[in-house]
């Protein structure tokens, strides 16, 4: 009989999904709770990732023309107070500065003082600041379009944290545009959708479905939104972008005016679009086993990880001679527009070594030791295959397929992804075989249930709502390349023209 070999992460998946996510960013060194409740720190591992995201996201940014810039962190209330169903949406998890400095008390502490004549919001989003000054920067259509993008942190006061999916101070872009036509506001949503669906996909080899929210769901003050929805592995949606046409809403609230081509004067019509360091979790849950974090390679913090091995000091010199050629003949190859990421492992800790490089994600191991050098050859392991699987490759060889090899681990997470996503989603025509499918089937791994339900529904907020007060289930999109096809409602049995999809969500 085989011998088992035990995984590295405990729990597993299967047995407590959520305690093993929060194993995973521990194990694989990506980030740690702060001394801030709801807060997190990023180390260096994760923080890679998320300049990699930057970097990949902001070139596409720019091909479409969009601009970078950098407003306040700080929002007057009354800029807020201006669009009322905006502030309704944020008010419960904003920040709310009131004082302007510390003085000392009388009881040897500090306490605030300096009352401020306005309180000011610590930014949750920054549509109404943004706003103001995109209304001194318009007067005519000549003026138009802005596409505006900046790179900041945001504060949404929440109750219930989780690292990278959802914290109380996070890392995003949030893009701003302004138009003279409703036409262009609108191609500039479904553009930008675009934009994030390709990254996620090309970048994180995360598939997603491309959809329109309900009215329920949509971001407070907009017209429509826009999203992406992933499926993570407890077949949970992560919404991983979203892209928002605000009609003239904000235009009105801010001021947004402009001289149009036939000297009238007319709102401008705004959008504004989002994602955050809510994709790294949402690569984790897509990726990660029960060993340790999987990182893509086109995203990955590093590429590969050299572990030279030796015995002696006479063994050595030519081992590291060997690694640190090797190395920079890796370094001096490009992989999608940045040059190979090269790690250099030489701590003497025994086969730990390479498990923590297991357990950190990088997608290609090798082992280079006095034997290897002798055949001119090196010992590989992917992290996409098991890790016990290690095949001697000649270093030449190695050297010309290098860039192949990354091509073809990030494919195959893409096709794992994809494969578990279609194998947990199915139609559902009954109200009976749905709340069956998002039961769970046993009280010790309430997690092991559900999926993608494509279901019917008559389009009523109220059908909607009772469905995710009775299962926790909300539709998660109505997706954009729907067939029409007649049905009935799922929880009213109405007619229906077309299913959505439910799922229950992060």
């Amino acid at each position: 009989m085989a011998k088992q070999v035990k995984p590295a992460i405990t729990p597993v998946r299967a047995d407590d999904y959520p305690e093993w996510y929060q194993q995973i960013i521990k194990a694989s060194d990506l980030a740690e709770k702060s001394p801030v409740r709801g807060c997190m720190v990023i180390k260096p591992w994760g923080y890679a990732l998320w300049e990699n995201i930057v970097r990949g996201m902001d070139d596409m940014f720019k091909a479409t023309g969009v601009k970078n810039a950098y407003f306040p962190l700080f929002i007057p209330l009354s800029f807020l107070e201006k669009e009322a169903e905006h502030v309704e949406g944020f008010a419960k998890e904003c920040a709310v500065v009131t004082h302007h400095r510390l003085e000392k008390s009388d009881q040897g502490g500090l306490v605030p003082a300096g009352k401020l004549a306005e309180p000011l919001v610590v930014r949750p989003t920054s549509e109404t600041i943004i706003g103001d000054s995109f209304a001194k920067w318009v007067s005519s259509y000549r003026d138009l379009p802005i596409l505006i993008n900046q790179w900041a942190n945001v504060v949404r006061w929440e109750m219930r944290t989780r690292i990278f999916l959802r914290t109380s101070e996070f890392l995003w872009q949030e893009g701003h545009t302004a138009h003279a036509t409703a036409d262009e506001a609108v191609a500039r949503t479904q553009m930008m959708l675009d934009v994030y669906a390709r990254f996620v996909e090309e970048f994180l080899a995360i598939p997603v479905i491309r959809g329109r929210k309900t009215p329920s769901e949509r971001f407070p003050g907009a017209v429509d939104t826009l999203c992406i929805e992933a499926m993570m592995q407890d077949r949970k949606a992560l919404q991983a972008g979203t892209s928002h046409f605000l009609g003239q809403n904000f235009a009105k609230a801010s001021g947004i005016r402009f001289q149009n081509a036939q000297e009238q004067e007319e709102f401008a019509w705004t959008t504004s679009w989002g994602s955050s360091t809510r994709l790294i979790g949402g690569l984790i849950m897509t990726h990660a086993d029960d060993n340790g974090l999987v990182l893509p390679p086109r995203i990955a913090s590093a590429h590969v990880v050299l572990l030279p091995i030796y015995r002696s000091d006479g063994d050595r010199d030519q081992v590291m001679a060997y690694t640190e050629k090797l190395a920079s003949d890796l370094r001096g190859q490009i992989y999608h527009h940045r040059p190979v990421q090269v790690e250099i492992d030489t701590r003497d800790i025994g086969g730990a070594r390479g498990w923590d490089w297991i357990k950190k994600g990088i997608p290609v191991r090798v082992e280079i030791g006095p034997k290897d050098i002798e055949k001119d050859a090196l010992f590989v392991g992917r992290r996409d295959d098991d890790p016990k699987k290690k095949t001697s490759i000649p270093r030449a060889r190695f050297l010309q397929d290098f860039t192949a090899m990354l091509d073809d681990i990030q494919q195959q997470l893409y096709d794992r992804a994809l494969d578990f996503r279609e194998r947990n989603t199915q139609p559902i025509d009954t109200r009976d075989a749905f709340d069956t499918y998002f039961t769970p089937r046993s009280q010790e791994k309430p997690e092991i249930h559900g999926g993608f339900a494509l279901s019917h529904w008559c389009g009523d907020a109220q059908c909607e709502r009772q469905i995710k007060d009775a299962l926790n289930v909300t539709i998660r999109c109505i997706p954009l390349k729907n067939q029409q096809e007649d049905g009935p409602c799922v929880c009213c049995g109405r007619p229906s023209k077309e299913r959505v999809v439910w799922a229950k969500a992060y």
